[in-house]
């Protein structure tokens, strides 16, 4: 009876002690070998790569790094393990991606962001006018990408008058090839220029621009965004989604691609194969690593008016929602984040 009851006791001091147990290091850093983050340069991307990198740094005590480049490159590094970590991937919309993963290069995780969308938008007042702004519509028939050939005059290319802009991803992005593939596919190449801004933000302030000023716009843009959530936009119909046709799109050198919008959006951490499988610590933080859109967007629209760099506003992310926080790592680890992110917000 006695050996009974302190063989009880035994196990209940046990439980506790087995609960504050330190969870197990990250391998990579503990070698002292440096976790190198794809260093993209649209919003969310360079917000979810600050926020892993905080969490790598404060909860593991990993050395990061962010290497700046377009999505194409970045895909290649990864597959080489010149990088070890994208924060933002479009799973299956890049040749680069979908290469590598087919060799086993590079490997998705998680679900990042759900709720994601892209496509062709104008500002909502070309088609329904905007009263208080003294604007009237414009086009109240636009509807799709069919009925842009003969809206060409409205968008008029200031370099090129005799044709309409189409604002489209920075050269580099996944998304400047699919979107100049869907040009020829729809059959626009002869009423519109394919304009492609230097970077993000510029693509960014030229739409902003001819927002506030009330003048007509196409361009190609997605959510999350705080440009999304600041104004109002009206996406543009497409054709059907179509698997084999977007192949076509997706292959920036096919001849003769074909009409598709854009699949529903799905997106993981990228992590390259040989981080995969060294750090199974790590590599668990990112499949559970996922921050709600509605949170990201309100996020992105507060940096926009505050014009906090992009690691000060991972921190202040993790004060805000310290919940969040433990849902990515054990609570020790979260503990050290929470902690180090509300010192350095002081």
């Amino acid at each position: 009876m006695m050996k009974t009851t302190v063989l009880a006791s035994a196990l209940l001091l046990a439980v506790p002690l087995a609960a504050q147990a330190a969870s197990p290091p990250s391998t990579w850093c503990a070698a002292g070998k440096p976790v190198r983050f794809a260093g993209l340069n649209w919003e969310s991307a360079s917000f979810l790569t600050e926020l892993l990198r905080e969490v790598f740094e404060s909860g593991y005590g990993c050395t990061t790094d962010a290497l700046p480049g377009n999505t194409v490159t970045m895909e290649n590094a990864l597959a080489n393990n010149d990088i070890q970590v994208i924060a933002e991937e479009w799973i299956g919309r890049s040749d680069a991606w979908n290469q590598a993963a087919a060799a086993g290069k590079v490997v998705g995780l998680g679900k990042t962001l759900t709720g994601a969308s892209e496509g062709w938008y104008v500002p909502d007042y070309l088609v329904n006018g905007d009263r208080k702004r003294g604007i009237a519509a414009a086009a109240p028939a636009l509807k799709s990408v069919a009925d842009l050939p003969r809206y060409a005059a409205l968008f008029r290319d200031p370099e090129s008058p005799d044709k309409g802009r189409f604002l489209n991803c920075p050269t580099g992005w996944t998304c400047e090839g699919v979107n100049s593939q869907k040009l020829k596919a729809y059959r626009l190449t002869t009423s519109y220029t394919n304009f492609r801004p230097g970077t993000g933000p510029a693509l960014d302030a030229e739409v902003a621009s001819a927002y506030r000023r009330g003048k007509p716009v196409l361009f190609y843009y997605w959510t999350p965004t705080a440009l999304m959530g600041k104004y109002r936009f009206i996406k543009l119909q497409e054709p059907a989604y179509n698997e084999a046709c977007f192949k076509t799109l997706a292959d920036k050198d096919n001849p003769a691609p074909c009409a598709s919008a854009s699949p529903d959006a799905v997106i993981q951490t990228g992590a390259s194969r040989a981080f995969h499988a060294a750090d199974p610590v790590l590599v668990s933080v990112l499949q559970r690593f996922s921050v709600p859109i509605d949170r990201l967007n309100e996020t992105l629209a507060r940096q926009s008016t505050q014009k906090q760099d992009w690691r000060t506003l991972a921190r202040a992310y993790i004060v805000r929602y310290p919940e969040q926080v433990k849902l990515w790592v054990p609570t020790d680890i979260a503990g050290k984040v929470i902690a180090a992110a509300e010192k350095r917000q002081r």
